[in-house]
């Protein structure tokens, strides 16, 4: 059972981080220069990894405590290009008059917030179903 709750919990964990950098990617869709390089914003995405279970490690563990379940990887950033606007009365336009945008779309980020927002839900569904299993569970002792 607590391995589970353990393996639930690491989903929950992994899709607040990815709806925190879809809001993130949001929050910048409009900033033409990033402190770090003074070029436009860049998406950030994240990369999930599973934490594999191993027979043989549970078998040996002591403890009890499996490592299943879900973690975050990386946080990559997009290579897509960016957005060009012509505003030459914009500070940060070029010679021609033209401002680079990040390359964030808007619907993009929505759907993978989405997204994100309906797995955690599932996923703390998922959390208490284990919680009232094993509630029914140490009601049989009585």
């Amino acid at each position: 059972m607590l391995s589970s709750l353990s393996i639930a919990g690491s989903a929950l964990t992994a899709e607040r981080y990815r709806m925190n950098v879809a809001l993130q990617n949001l929050a910048n869709i409009s900033t033409t220069r990033s402190a770090e390089d003074g070029e436009p914003y860049r998406r950030k995405q994240v990369v999930f990894e599973e934490r594999a279970v191993d027979f043989k490690k549970i078998l040996e563990n002591e403890q009890g405590k499996v490592n299943g379940g879900v973690r975050v990887a990386e946080v990559i950033s997009s290579d897509r290009d960016f957005i060009p606007v012509y505003d030459p009365t914009h500070p940060d336009a070029n010679e021609e008059g033209y401002v680079m945008y990040p390359n964030v779309n808007r619907a993009e980020e929505q759907v993978d917030l989405m997204a994100a927002s309906r797995a955690y839900e599932a996923n703390l569904t998922a959390l208490n179903v284990i919680k009232s299993t094993a509630l029914k569970a140490l009601e049989i002792g009585k």
